[in-house]
């Protein structure tokens, strides 16, 4: 069964040349196209499609909040940002509001091609240019503000409750949920735990389902903000 495409873009050029691509191939089927982030959703409604290549800078309602409405609808479509412009509020933007990937136009088209393909399939991609910034600055800015000082319970207080989204995760699921956060694979995990692949990836589908999150990409971003993957000083 073909991937069925939403292409969303203000520049008919690049319309008409995704959707040329496109067709050429065998596993994906363009089923609509939108020249702004309004037409986007209302198409994302009416055609469900499983992945929206969504361009960011439009008239109107902008990619960033298209991806935000489109990924809170039900049965949400997959979002592949493609754009002329990696901003880093642009990337932090895409990412929070739903996108399993962002890329930059100036990739080769058989790149733009796998990314569809990748971000169908449940996983999520980034422009290689935009990958090692992303995460430095994940490092650098957004770790937990440091603890203060802990003056120890109050004599009225009860036991306290744990209010971290990875509280729930075992000890090897935050061994894990770090390594996805320094970008490693599924395989490179394993070799770096001493474990199989098909546990590593065990690990990572049960982190999927307990922190609800859409990809790697989220799950990086949680690792990032809960502390395990270190804040650089």
């Amino acid at each position: 069964m073909s991937v069925r495409v939403l292409l969303v873009d203000d520049q008919p050029l690049m319309l008409v040349g995704l959707g040329i691509l496109i067709g050429d191939t065998d596993d994906l089927e363009v089923v609509g196209q939108a020249g702004d982030g309004r037409e986007a959703v209302r198409l994302v409604r009416e055609l469900r499609p499983d992945v929206v290549v969504m361009d960011i800078r439009m008239p109107g309602v902008d990619g960033i909040e298209a991806t935000r409405q489109a990924t809170a609808e039900p049965d949400p479509p997959r979002v592949l940002v493609l754009t002329t412009f990696d901003h880093d509020e642009y990337v932090y933007g895409a990412l929070r509001a739903g996108a399993s990937g962002f890329l930059l136009k100036s990739m080769a088209l058989d790149a733009i091609l796998e990314a569809i393909r990748v971000v169908a399939a449940g996983d999520a991609l980034i422009a290689p240019s935009v990958t090692r910034r992303l995460i430095a600055d994940f490092a650098g800015t957004s770790g937990p503000a440091a603890p203060e000082p802990d003056a120890g319970p109050g004599p009225d207080a009860g036991p306290a409750a744990d209010s971290s989204p990875i509280a729930g995760i075992t000890d090897r699921e935050r061994e894990v949920l770090a390594l996805v956060g320094q970008g490693l694979s599924n395989t490179e995990i394993a070799e770096r735990l001493v474990i199989s692949a098909a546990t590593a990836k065990t690990h990572v589908a049960r982190l999927f389902a307990k922190l609800e999150a859409r990809d790697r990409v989220h799950l990086a971003i949680t690792a990032f903000e809960t502390g395990l993957v270190p804040r650089r000083r």
